[in-house]
């Protein structure tokens, strides 16, 4: 009975003693709502969480799909998940016994001085021995399980680093697919005005072969024209290079994706609502909070492991085998060997330099702990500030719109008026720019809402892991 309760007995001293610190998770500062949720614009509630699907553009759907699948930066990110899961298998298998296998053949000659008295082919023989060998260390103080449980943290926050490599790529793929998107639109804007200044020219050009122009209203409105067909190329080729990137992030060569992406489709209606949730809901969605706060604890068990140093490290090893001179002899009776051990290692004449190692894990872990601190603060800084930056932008688009809209209506009543002789070309051209200009703001303004409609699902970071 006595025997049966022993290692009983050792299971419960082990788990119960443990040097340093225990880890207790931090309160975070988590406000009762965002400051800036106001006008239905943002309510409560859970969002989309794999958002580009919400806006039926197949194209987007299959870059982000692509981009977390084959993306180098998600894929060097989950390598280094799986090293940190592989580091937390060894920390747990230390707190195991060790057992290794041995075995050798010898040819050996004493020398004379190991055998006097004996002769020299008397002193050449051979040895043989095959045994097992197992050794354990009774972990009294913790410094195996406090560094299983750190090797832990460290891996649970890889996946979080996963998961944050994951958010970035995708908020990197919507946002360059809308700034394509907002490209190609300016570019059809840029297209479609050249288009109407061309008329406007072979108009003041006819006028002044009928003897009712001007070389002056040709000439302005032959530059206008040349300044509106210089914006092209410049499209053009920001179109391209977005193309590039948006290939890259897919895990492809840059000009992987120049036909697909060519062809040019308009930028996908933005929501009105998007639910947000409430703060606490967001930190616990962050991969980068996690991150933060799995470092903080490893770090806390990593003072435990400094601390387990001023204290005795005890191993129980153990040998059972087999050793002969003939090789025939090997698992004969008196060939047998055993033995069972118990070491003790304690540097208590080292115990300045264990302090010192306390004191620098204790820093660390206070280090962490700030940085949790201002992960948090930062998380909730870039939430508020998202949202207010996609308030405005749709606040600007509104305005841009209205004053494309009016810009498009002045420009075609100048043309009329000047067809009917009613004003000079000057306010044809000034009416055109003024179009330009308007038409110009709003591509601008929607590619600004877009991306900033993907910085705001990017702070929320809710259900982007694939």
């Amino acid at each position: 009975m006595h025997r049966r309760m022993l290692p009983v007995g050792l299971a419960v001293l082990l788990s119960a003693c443990a040097a340093g610190p225990d880890y207790v998770r931090p309160e975070a500062a988590e406000p009762a709502g965002f400051t800036r949720a106001e006008g239905g614009v943002f309510p409560a509630g859970e969002g989309e969480a794999r958002f580009w699907r919400s806006f039926a553009d197949p194209v987007l759907t299959t870059l982000v799909e692509d981009a977390l699948s084959s993306n180098h930066d998600v894929q060097i990110a989950a390598a280094r998940y799986e090293q940190a899961r592989a580091f937390e298998r060894h920390a747990r298998l230390e707190r195991r016994p060790g057992v290794t296998a041995t075995a050798q053949a010898a040819d050996v000659r004493a020398s004379a001085d190991q055998m006097p008295d004996v002769s020299r082919n008397q002193r050449d023989f051979e040895s043989y021995d095959l045994g097992v060998r197992a050794a354990w260390e009774l972990d009294f103080f913790g410094r195996l399980r406090r560094g299983a449980q750190a090797q832990q943290a460290l891996a649970e926050a890889g996946r979080a680093d996963l998961s944050a490599v994951q958010v970035a790529v995708v908020g990197e793929v919507a946002r360059g697919y809308f700034e394509l998107r907002g490209l190609q639109q300016q570019l059809a804007v840029a297209r479609g005005n050249a288009a109407n200044q061309r008329r406007s020219l072979g108009l003041v050009e006819a006028r002044l072969e009928a003897g009712r122009g001007t070389d002056l209203d040709v000439a302005r409105a032959r530059a206008q024209l040349q300044g509106t067909l210089a914006l092209i190329p410049v499209l053009d080729g920001e179109v391209a290079v977005t193309a590039h990137r948006l290939a890259v992030l897919t895990g492809r060569e840059p000009g992987a994706l120049a036909g697909t992406l060519s062809r040019s489709a308009p930028m996908p209606a933005l929501p009105d609502r998007v639910p947000v949730g409430t703060p606490g809901e967001v930190l616990r969605r962050r991969p980068d909070v996690r991150s933060a706060e799995r470092r903080l604890a490893a770090a806390t068990e990593r003072v435990g492991i400094a601390t387990a140093d001023l204290f005795p490290r005890f191993t129980l090893g153990a040998l059972i085998g087999t050793q002969a001179a003939d090789l025939g002899n090997l698992f004969q009776r008196d060939s047998e060997t055993r033995i069972v051990a118990l070491g003790v290692d304690w540097t208590f004449l080292d115990a300045g330099r264990v302090r010192a190692r306390i004191a620098a894990a204790d820093a660390d872990a206070g280090a962490h702990l700030v940085h949790y601190r201002q992960t948090v603060l930062l998380a909730l800084e870039e939430t508020e500030s998202s949202m207010v930056r996609y308030a405005h932008a749709r606040q600007e688009q509104a305005y841009l719109e209205a004053a494309a809209a009016a810009g498009s209506e002045a420009a075609g009543l100048a043309r009329l008026r000047f067809e009917a002789g009613a004003v000079d070309f000057l306010q044809v051209l000034d009416a055109e720019r003024a179009q330009l200009e308007a038409e110009a703001r709003l591509a601008h303004g929607r590619t600004r809402a877009a991306v900033a409609l993907v910085a705001l699902y990017r702070s929320l970071a809710g259900g982007w892991e694939s």
